[in-house]
């Protein structure tokens, strides 16, 4: 895939690219870029995909709810990983035109990518990539968010069906905020991770 019309548009809006062609290359740039930190780790399956708590955590101080020590709440965690010098994380959607789009349930990923660290990494596999906002918008609904709760064993319409974004109102739904990043947030260094693989939902 042709990253560049997409790379131009993300740095005309302020965020930092790198692309790579495999997950390996990508997450050998991220362990030569991320040495002696803490590292908060938003949910994402493209990061786990990528090995990279395994691999970062072998020379970084990693918090990541989804590897939770004995005696340690997933609470603590996900406080832990916000409150991290670095946060790595992906996105549900994102535009060739710029725009960047995640939906979240407990929001400690949304809440990591706009403020409080010294950088925050996006990881993101092409198949997130959409032409257009609206297309990136509905690829986050009716895509990435059905495909998450369907892996988490919730009881909503989207994770029984699998087809799209019902707008539900179950105790269960795990689309609880939106968030898009139309420009890098003020006092934070954003890089995205631009890899020629599909990864994660």
């Amino acid at each position: 895939m042709d990253f560049s019309t997409l790379t131009f548009n993300l740095k005309q809006r302020g965020f930092a690219v790198s692309c790579f062609e495999t997950a390996a290359e990508a997450a050998t740039y991220l362990n030569t870029a991320v040495d002696g930190k803490t590292v908060g780790f938003g949910g994402s399956v493209t990061l786990e995909q990528c090995g990279l708590y395994e691999s970062l955590a072998t020379h970084n101080t990693c918090f990541w709810h989804w590897r939770v020590p004995e005696g340690v709440s997933p609470k603590e965690m996900r406080d832990r990983g916000n409150a991290a010098a670095i946060y790595l994380s992906s996105v549900n959607g994102l535009a060739e035109s710029g725009e960047i789009i995640n939906i979240d349930g407990t929001c400690n990923r949304v809440a990591a990518t706009m403020y409080g660290h010294e950088r925050v990494y996006l990881v993101i596999g092409k198949n997130k990539i959409a032409k257009t906002y609206d297309e990136a918008l509905w690829r986050a609904r009716n895509v990435a968010a059905p495909k998450n709760a369907q892996r988490l064993g919730v009881k909503t319409p989207c994770a029984a069906k699998g087809d799209r974004c019902y707008d539900c109102r179950s105790e269960a739904r795990i689309c609880r905020a939106l968030t898009v990043l139309w420009e890098k947030p003020m006092g934070l260094d954003v890089e995205l991770i631009l890899i020629n693989e599909d990864l994660g939902y």
